[in-house]
């Protein structure tokens, strides 16, 4: 009964959805394209088996691309297709992944939907990553044999709260999940509590995510565009309220010849941060005019795509976006894993473990008092030789916990088929 109203409320607001993907079309035109996809309609089908992985956006298809990799060599007779929500993660795995991998949207949780895509595809073994709980599609994979598995999944207290307000649903859709491979105990415990009968713990495939192809290719641009002379950090994926926050707590910060690199999570959001630091009356200059830094520029706008890695290589260090209002976090291995020191919010509740070992390992700080910030970032601008040393401890800290893609494939191996 709970699957059945669910389904009746997904119809019933299945119109916004496009409205929605044609509004953020207006800055990402990737959202216009493919739309037939999200219902299930796709001019591709495979006749091996096929093993499938639904990674949401860029962070959890870069998170997958080992496990792919390792999977691909493990089961040379497969094909293999990745499921996207976002154009950002589809793009990504198209620069990324091995090729002959096949890039598709994850259709809508409707039945009509969610039954084409698995008679077109035939998958043999699926991995959702992280929290994507779709009923339908669970309740449709458990129904035709296709095994199932929540895999680097994560579960923030937040988010149990929520699933425990409709425990018959949440209780029946963990169960007809045939493994749930959690990050940490915490993530385990949680999923345990609302009633998941078969967890286990592998570590978090972040630690295992490789470089991407285009690292080195942007470093060197960005390097001669800023010049030798500037104290380059980064407020790297910031989102919506972020910016404003962090600009009135600056003050005399963002004076030459320090540089804040002020890079958006969201791309459709690069046009409305630039207004604010022309509102600000802030020296700012946009990445993507691609022209020398003049010597007045305080922030440079990070509105380009695929570069993170490159602006985390160059920052002296990071603060993390999504960390000072209750938003959870970013990904802050990315910066660890090339020796950039992070500086973190109050709220990290989507990386709380990975946080905490940071911080206590030295890799990291968190203050939880934005008064706090104006005095951390100065420190951090006046002790370069403190930031080396925080990014080695941030490079040895992802070294250390690699190792989660071996984990799951032991966990998995029986499920092949």
């Amino acid at each position: 009964m709970n699957l059945f109203w669910y389904t009746q409320l997904t119809r019933l607001i299945l119109p916004l959805f496009f409205l929605r993907l044609w509004w953020r079309g207006r800055q990402q035109p990737g959202y216009r394209l493919h739309w037939l996809e999200r219902l299930g309609h796709y001019p591709i089908s495979e006749s091996r088996p096929l093993i499938w992985l639904h990674a949401v956006s860029v962070g959890e298809t870069r998170a997958a691309l080992p496990l792919l990799r390792s999977l691909a060599e493990q089961y040379p007779n497969h094909a293999f297709l990745l499921t996207h929500t976002t154009p950002t993660g589809r793009e990504t795995a198209l620069d990324e992944a091995p090729p002959g991998i096949q890039r598709v949207y994850l259709p809508y949780d409707l039945p009509g939907a969610v039954g084409r895509f698995l008679e077109t595809f035939k998958p043999t073994l699926g991995f959702l990553l992280e929290t994507e709980l779709w009923p339908r599609l669970i309740h449709e994979c458990h129904h035709h044999h296709i095994p199932l598995i929540l895999a680097n999944a994560r579960l923030s207290e937040r988010s149990a709260r929520r699933y425990a307000l409709v425990p018959t649903l949440t209780r029946t859709l963990l169960g007809q999940l045939s493994l749930i491979a959690a990050q940490s105990h915490a993530d385990a415990q949680r999923f345990e509590a609302l009633g998941a009968p078969r967890v286990k713990l592998m570590g978090n495939l972040k630690f295992d995510a490789p470089l991407p192809c285009e690292h080195h290719a942007s470093f060197q641009p960005i390097r001669q565009m800023i010049g030798e002379n500037r104290t380059v950090w980064i407020a790297a994926s910031t989102r919506e309220g972020e910016e404003s926050l962090l600009l009135k707590h600056l003050g005399s910060l963002l004076t030459p010849p320090h540089l804040l690199v002020l890079v958006p999570r969201h791309p459709q959001r690069f046009d409305a941060v630039a207004a604010l630091l022309e509102a600000r009356h802030i020296p700012y200059q946009r990445r993507s005019a691609q022209r020398p830094l003049s010597a007045e520029t305080t922030v440079l706008l990070g509105d380009s795509m695929g570069e993170m890695y490159a602006w985390y290589r160059l920052a002296q260090y990071a603060l993390m976006g999504g960390t000072l209002l209750p938003l959870g976090g970013q990904n802050l291995l990315e910066a660890l894993s090339v020796g950039c020191p992070v500086l973190l919010g109050p709220y990290t509740f989507n990386f709380a473990e990975a946080s905490t070992a940071a911080v206590e390992c030295g890799a990291a700080r968190q203050f939880s008092n934005l008064d706090e910030l104006p005095l951390l970032i100065k420190e951090f601008l006046e002790n370069p030789t403190l930031c080396h040393s925080m990014g080695e401890q941030g490079r040895c800290f992802v070294e250390r916990n690699r190792g989660a893609t071996a984990t799951l494939l032991d966990l998995v191996r029986e499920l092949v088929h």
